[in-house]
């Protein structure tokens, strides 16, 4: 038996992880990005008409990607919840925003290892206010 894993649905069916564990939480509590980076120099010696080319082109392409986890994502899920053989929780939202406070004192403990930068950064890009969680 499985006491607990952390992972996208697609790998918890993939990997037949729902075959030994009695229960999976859909928290949505994480964002799984890739970065795509390139020299600075580099990019602003290209062309602007191609730097805005290829900044449209990520967006696709992110826009595709992101679509496609979903959908197997979703596939997923629904396939593990078919097998019967875990039980799936899904959080409500007083439940989600219980766990954001419960955890908001872990931004603050990490907040000296990951730098108020980056964490002012992800509250921003998350619509976040710490102090209203």
């Amino acid at each position: 038996m499985c006491d607990a894993t952390e992972n996208p649905p697609s790998n918890l069916y993939t990997q037949k992880m729902y075959e030994v564990q009695k229960y999976v939480t859909v928290s949505d509590h994480g964002y799984l990005g890739y970065a795509v980076i390139v020299n600075k120099k580099f990019w602003e010696g290209l062309p602007s008409d191609i730097r805005t080319a290829l900044d449209g082109a990520m967006k696709d392409a992110t826009k595709y990607a992101n679509d496609i986890a979903k959908k197997e994502n979703d596939d997923a899920l629904e396939a593990v919840r078919k097998s019967g053989k875990t039980q799936i929780i899904t959080l409500t939202a007083p439940e989600k925003q219980a766990w954001k406070k419960a955890l908001i004192g872990v931004h603050h403990e990490q907040g000296g290892r990951i730098g108020k930068e980056t964490l002012d950064a992800i509250y921003k890009a998350t619509g976040t206010d710490p102090n209203k969680v």
